[in-house]
């Protein structure tokens, strides 16, 4: 599978709360971000947790987000950020991206 986004490419998790296991912490769902890098090709955490072993690779990404985005009330200084890997299925264009 080939990656979909790239460096500086604007995405935003989505909204999701499927049932069973699932790598994608619940504070970065609807939360919009910035690919920093693409991290390779893996095995669907959500499908390994049930013993599919031969499903396809799926890109993972590192995605930057603002502290303040994630956390409403973080009073930190506002320039923190935190990096979560996130697989590709998780990812959409953030609005206004050119990444249609």
């Amino acid at each position: 599978m080939s990656a979909r986004y790239s460096p500086g490419d604007a995405v935003r998790v989505r909204t999701a709360y499927p049932p069973g296991h699932c790598r994608t912490p619940f504070y970065c769902r609807g939360k919009s971000g910035t690919v920093v890098r693409y991290c390779g090709d893996f095995r669907n955490p959500e499908e390994l947790a049930y013993g599919a072993y031969e499903g396809p690779l799926t890109p993972m990404y590192r995605v930057r987000f603002a502290q303040t985005d994630l956390w409403p009330d973080y009073d930190g200084p506002a320039q923190d950020k935190c990096e979560i890997e996130i697989y590709e299925h998780w990812l959409v264009p953030a609005e206004g991206s050119d990444h249609a």
